[in-house]
């Protein structure tokens, strides 16, 4: 009874989010898939990373059984993930062949996660031809469990943990002090808008944290990559979800001249929060199922360097079209990013920020031991 009771809770938790935003699918021009580059920047600069975690704490001698787990979750579409999940495989290759073990190489299972309305047959009809592993597809939020207790030995998810499980109720009530009119995100916005998505973000993360930490095998890794913002935040004119700003304010002015409706307007928000690096540690630390061994943030310089106008615009669009499309409707698709085109030329400094005040983050965790 007690595993049907959590089953049909967790069940309820997924059945609550599958209007959770999703990346756009396929393969075309405005896809994810074709406009993950910030993404894909962020994993290549973790493989050293990565390759250190599994060189340090990872024992073959201690592994029981012949397969071994690996989970991406929010693995969206593209190659992204099909890079993490082989930069992780070969680590651990490396790692038995290092020890003498080269025999006794497990059978690698991996799962790929993401929400619901994610394009899974993209992310399946592009897996490499030549992977060294089983794949399986796991729909579900992360913020809640997705697989059995003690299942996994390396959990990885990049690039996904800044995304709230849902966007705080607080700040679409007319009668709260915490409603967010006329703006799509907390930059700029009262301070009760910014701490009801950081309360937001606080129980997400913790919520996160407590379903792994029952997924995951004793000493097992989890790798996280997410944009956190920069506890020491520098004295410029740019600041974390400036883009987002910049977009809403497009979305004003289209309300303005009848091309969106204000009430569509004020009950549209972007879930993405940008916690200081310091509140990411304190959550975990406080959560006290993992032991941080080692939290720093990557270099995203070469992302930076080649950023334009059109890479931001393409980007955005791939991360956010699907939902605008749901609240808006397609027709204003083309001309909300048009005017978003013209507007990133005026303020030019988001391309080119001094000290970007958001930082990719890599944390790497250990899970403690289960009594």
């Amino acid at each position: 009874m007690h595993n049907s009771s959590n089953m049909e809770m967790e069940n309820e938790i997924n059945k609550e989010l599958t209007d959770s935003f999703a990346m756009k699918g396929g393969e075309g021009p405005d896809s994810y898939a074709q406009n993950s580059s910030y993404q894909r920047t962020a994993i290549e600069d973790a493989k050293r990373l990565i390759q250190e975690a599994i060189a340090n704490h990872l024992d073959p001698k201690t592994l029981t059984g012949k397969i071994y787990c690996i989970a991406d979750l929010g693995c969206s579409t593209g190659l992204n993930a099909f890079l993490a999940v082989q930069d992780i495989v070969e680590a651990i290759e490396l790692q038995y062949q290092s020890q003498g073990l080269a025999a006794q190489i497990p059978e690698f299972q991996v799962f790929f996660n993401d929400q619901i309305a994610n394009d899974f047959n993209t992310l399946f009809r592009t897996l490499p031809v030549n992977r060294k592993y089983f794949a399986f597809g796991v729909p579900g939020s992360f913020y809640g469990r997705l697989f059995p207790s003690e299942s996994l030995h390396f959990v990885h998810s990049s690039s996904a943990l800044h995304w709230l499980s849902k966007v705080p109720k607080e700040i679409t009530d007319r009668n709260s002090s915490a409603w967010n009119k006329g703006r799509i995100h907390y930059l700029n916005a009262p301070k009760e808008v910014a701490e009801a998505y950081a309360t937001q973000h606080r129980k997400d993360l913790d919520t996160f944290l407590h379903a792994r930490a029952q997924e995951i095998v004793s000493n097992g890794l989890l790798a996280i990559q997410m944009v956190a913002s920069s506890d020491v935040i520098p004295d410029s004119d740019f600041k974390p979800g400036m883009e987002l700003e910049l977009l809403g304010s497009c979305l004003v002015d289209m309300a303005k001249v009848g091309l969106v409706s204000e009430e569509q307007l004020d009950s549209f928000n972007v879930p993405i929060c940008y916690s200081p690096v310091k509140d990411v540690k304190e959550i975990i630390e406080r959560n006290g199922h993992f032991s941080i061994q080692r939290m720093e943030a990557l270099n995203l310089e070469s992302f930076y360097a080649a950023l334009n106008v059109e890479i931001l615009v393409s980007w955005c669009r791939a991360l956010l079209e699907q939902s605008i499309e749901k609240q808006f409707g397609r027709g204003i698709i083309d001309e909300l990013f048009n005017r978003f085109s013209k507007k990133l030329v005026e303020f030019s400094n988001i391309l080119r920020p001094e000290k970007p005040e958001t930082v990719h983050l890599f944390v790497l965790l250990k899970r403690k031991h289960k009594a």
